[in-house]
C-alpha cells in the first residue's frame, strides 16, 4: 500500500460544511476535542459512560472558550448522547479518546465499526499505542487510523495523523484535510509504531534526563536549566533536522563518531546521515542535507533564529522549582 498522502485541494469551509463528529469520551482530551470541533462549527455529539463527565461538557467547553476571548456560544454545537451507538449513528468523523487500555480500545472499536455509518472514518486519540491493535477486533480496517492529539488540544497545533497497515490512503488524505480546516498542524506517520513521532522524541529525551540523575552526573534541576536556558531556546523556532543542516552534516556526524559510542546503551550514526555526508549533501552549506536549501532559504532561517533568540534571551528568567518566589 501506498504511504503517500496529498489531501484534497477543497477549501476550509468546504471541508467542513455540514461535517457532523462525534467524540468517544468526556475526559481531559475528550471535551477538548469536542471544543475545537464545536468552535470551529462542527456539530459535535460526544459520549461517556461516567454520568457526571458527560453532563459537565458544555460547561467546561464555555470555560475553556470565555478564557480564550472566544464565543461561548459555540458549546451549544455539542450534543450530549447517552449511547456510544447514539453518539456515531450520524457522523462522518469519530473521535475516540477512552483510556490508555488496550482491550478497553478494542472494545470500542469493534462497537465503532458496527454502530456508525460506513462512510465515516473512525480515529482513535491513543498516544502510544499501536493503531492496528487497537483496530484488530474491527472488520472495515481500512477506515481506522490514528490521530494523536496534544493536551490541551485546543491549544497545541499538533496532531499526528497514524497510518496503520490496513488504512486507507485515501483516509488518511482525507483526515489531513480536515485537521487542516480545523486549524490544526496535521502530520502524516506513515509507520505504524508505538510512541509514533511525538512521543519517541519526547520520551528519548526524558529518558536521557532521568538516566543523568540516576547517574549521579548532576541534580534534578540542573537538567531542566541546561534545556530550558540551552537547546530549548531554539526548539520554538528550529527542529533538530534544520538545526543539523545548519551547523553542518559533517560536524554532525563528526560529534556522532565521538558520543554515540559512549552512551548508554550504545549506538551508531545515522545510515541517513552518513550516506548523505558521503554524497557531498552537507546542509546549508551545500544546498542540501537532510532537507533541500535555496541560499535565501537559510538565510531566513538563520535571521528568524537570531530574532527569536533575542526576545527569549531578554524574556528569560531562572526557574525556584519548590522554593520561594
Amino acid at each position: 500500500m501506498s504511504t503517500a498522502a496529498t489531501p484534497p485541494a477543497d477549501g476550509p469551509d468546504a471541508v467542513l460544511r455540514g461535517a457532523r463528529a462525534a467524540v468517544i469520551g468526556a475526559g481531559l482530551m475528550g471535551h477538548g476535542i469536542a471544543q475545537v470541533l464545536a468552535a470551529a462549527g462542527v456539530a459535535v455529539s460526544i459520549s461517556d459512560p461516567e454520568p457526571e463527565a458527560l453532563a459537565s461538557v458544555p460547561q467546561r467547553v464555555a470555560a475553556n472558550l470565555e478564557a480564550l476571548d472566544a464565543d461561548p456560544s459555540a458549546a451549544t454545537r455539542i450534543t450530549l448522547a447517552d449511547s456510544l451507538a447514539g453518539a456515531v449513528a450520524q457522523a462522518d468523523w469519530v473521535f475516540e479518546a477512552a483510556p490508555e487500555k488496550l482491550e478497553l480500545k478494542q472494545e470500542l472499536f469493534r462497537q465503532l465499526d458496527a454502530a456508525a455509518p460506513k462512510t465515516a472514518i473512525l480515529a482513535t486519540n491513543t498516544s502510544v499505542m499501536s493503531v492496528a491493535e487497537i483496530a484488530s477486533k474491527a472488520t472495515h480496517r481500512e477506515r481506522i487510523l490514528g490521530t494523536h492529539w496534544w493536551n490541551p488540544p485546543f491549544l497545541i497545533p499538533l496532531v499526528e495523523v497514524v497510518q496503520a497497515p490496513d488504512t486507507a490512503v485515501d483516509n488518511i488524505a482525507k483526515m489531513l484535510a480536515f485537521l487542516t480546516a480545523l486549524g490544526k498542524t496535521p502530520v502524516h506517520v506513515k509507520r505504524d509504531v508505538p510512541g509514533f513521532v511525538g512521543n519517541r522524541l519526547q520520551h528519548a529525551l526524558w529518558r536521557a534526563a532521568f538516566q543523568l540523575v540516576d547517574e549521579g552526573v548532576c541534580d534534578a534541576a540542573t537538567v531542566d536549566t541546561v534545556i530550558r536556558a540551552g537547546f530549548g531556546m531554539r526548539l520554538p523556532v528550529l527542529g533538530p533536522i534544520e538545526n543539523a543542516d545548519l551547523i553542518g552534516l559533517d560536524l554532525t556526524l563528526d560529534i556522532h563518531d565521538y558520543i554515540l559510542p559512549r552512551l548508554d546503551p550504545p549506538s551508531e550514526p545515522s545510515a541517513t546521515l552518513k550516506r548523505l555526508v558521503a554524497d557531498g549533501r552537507l546542509g546549508m552549506k551545500t544546498g542540501a542535507g537532510f532537507l533541500q536549501w535555496t541560499e535565501e532559504g537559510a538565510d531566513r532561517v538563520r535571521t528568524t533564529l537570531r530574532e527569536h533568540l533575542v526576545r527569549a534571551a531578554g524574556e528569560f528568567t531562572t526557574p525556584n522549582p519548590g522554593g520561594d518566589p
